[in-house]
């Protein structure tokens, strides 16, 4: 049990203990704070509604974007046509990007169209649609992603994150 006297006592946590559950909404507290700097409130969906693991609700009370929350780079043919954004975190940065166009700078600056992964599609299978993701983006998409980058992610995300931070105890200040 934690001592709840003060925050003082309060422990970072490593991502790399959490399970995958823990790790989606680890992962949404993050990107909600980077949304709320840009004037969005965050709303996180106990279920995909449409495809998307959360809404993000301007201030403005005309735009809402339907969110599908990644660890990183991903498309999925199940989301194309549907207007989804794919928010990812590559290199302690949040991407923030509508899925069809990703995909439309994927096929511009990699071969990832061309794998197996995204072109066979199982019938009947857990895995109907093709998909890829990747860890790893080269310089060319990369490049293309400047506009598509939100900011820092709020403190260690990602096991290797973990490894190169001087501490895993939250910022508080």
């Amino acid at each position: 049990m934690i001592e709840t006297k003060s925050c003082t006592h309060f422990k970072g946590v490593k991502y790399s203990s959490l399970t995958a559950k823990q790790k989606e909404l680890f992962n949404f507290q993050k990107i909600a704070a980077t949304l709320a700097d840009y004037g969005f409130n965050c709303i996180k969906l106990a279920d995909d509604w449409q495809g998307a693991d959360f809404l993000a609700y301007h201030i403005d009370h005309t735009t809402t974007l339907r969110v599908q929350l990644k660890s990183r780079v991903t498309i999925d043919q199940k989301y194309c046509g549907k207007g989804l954004w794919m928010a990812f975190p590559h290199k302690k940065s949040w991407y923030l990007i509508e899925h069809d166009r990703l995909v439309e700078k994927i096929r511009e600056h990699t071969t990832w169209l061309d794998s197996n992964s995204w072109t066979n599609a199982q019938p009947n299978s857990k895995r109907e649609f093709g998909a890829y993701s990747s860890v790893s983006i080269n310089a060319s998409l990369l490049e293309s992603l400047a506009e598509d980058r939100l900011g820092e992610v709020y403190g260690p995300i990602l096991a290797d994150d973990e490894e190169t931070a001087d501490s895993t105890e939250p910022s508080r200040g």
